[in-house]
């Protein structure tokens, strides 16, 4: 069993040992153990712990609960999310808000929000204050790109600079800071921890575009929700957002159309659109932005010293998410 799936082995029994029974109210908790139980690749906790083991391969278990902690809060962001977004599936499963309404969704997701700071306060005590304050900045800044989301929603000029800059905050900066408080906890030094960190970035700009592009283009089954969601809510994603920048005149208005339209059938908005998206190349063009990130991410390992052998598990890691339903 290679290494990295004996950390994703290890962050799912812990998840499924702490989040086994509901506490009372079970009204507030069983929603969380849901959430926690859906499953998933548990990509930003095992992140962590190989940031940890990059240097000290010996902290690994005490960075166990902190890297529990990042998941935590990332399945909390995506309960919020899909009630904002009103979305009706979460890997294949109904969403929170769905089961249980919306009041308990955001009053367990906020439960969700405080066992995170919880699972981060075990640190170890001696980076106990970075591993906070890393966490505190990283967790305020996804909340500042789902606001730059939630304002592109009542824009129509969103540049691809802007975009970049809200799923890097949204996204990416949860893979570079899972991978900066294991190596805080590893002991890692300044400019180790740096690449690292620019290294989780990219690959989550990558890996976001990537989500973008299965939206559109991907399998339902494997995707593990509905395609087309991004499409249906007009969502300033990098594909219409290139798609409104190349398409020529009579193709943008019929773009344009489509995204003023108030009243129209799911499926026909869906191929409508992505017969555009086809006519712009935006497929082949969201591809090679995703490889040039994943390039960037890349380059930012080839610089860290004295841990080839994990440094290769890491981009093997990455190799396979970004190969995921392609």
């Amino acid at each position: 069993m290679t290494l990295i799936k004996n950390f994703q082995n290890r962050i799912d029994n812990e998840i499924k040992t702490l989040f086994a029974t509901a506490e009372n109210p079970r009204g507030l908790y069983e929603p969380v153990n849901y959430s926690m139980l859906l499953g998933g690749k548990r990509i930003r906790p095992t992140l962590c712990l190989v940031g940890c083991a990059m240097f000290n391969a010996e902290a690994v278990e005490s960075a166990v609960l902190p890297a529990v902690g990042l998941e935590v809060f990332h399945n909390f962001t995506l309960l919020h999310d899909d009630l904002m977004d009103n979305s009706v599936m979460r890997r294949n499963q109904p969403t929170v808000h769905q089961k249980w309404g919306a009041n308990t969704a955001i009053l367990s997701g906020d439960a969700m929000l405080v066992q995170a700071y919880q699972l981060c306060t075990k640190a170890p005590a001696n980076v106990l204050h970075s591993v906070l304050s890393i966490f505190s900045k990283t967790a305020l800044e996804v909340c500042e790109g789902q606001q730059y989301d939630m304002n592109f929603e009542m824009r129509d000029n969103v540049s691809e600079v802007e975009y970049v800059e809200m799923i890097r905050l949204k996204t990416a900066v949860l893979l570079g800071g899972s991978l900066k408080i294991g190596a805080v906890i590893g002991g890692g030094d300044d400019e180790s921890i740096s690449r690292l960190y620019g290294f989780g970035c990219n690959a989550g700009l990558s890996f976001q575009l990537q989500d973008d592009w299965l939206d559109v283009f991907g399998n339902s089954d494997d995707f593990g929700k509905p395609i087309g969601g991004d499409i249906v809510c007009n969502k300033k994603t990098f594909l219409l957002i290139s798609a409104l920048n190349d398409l020529p005149d009579k193709g943008r208005k019929e773009l344009k159309k489509w995204l003023a339209a108030k009243e129209f059938d799911r499926e026909d908005k869906i191929a409508a659109v992505k017969n555009l998206y086809d006519e712009a190349n935006i497929s082949k063009k969201t591809r090679e932005k995703m490889n040039f990130y994943y390039q960037n991410a890349l380059e930012r390992l080839d610089g860290i010293k004295d841990c080839g052998e994990i440094v290769s598990k890491l981009k093997e890691f990455a190799h396979g998410l970004m190969e995921r339903a392609r």
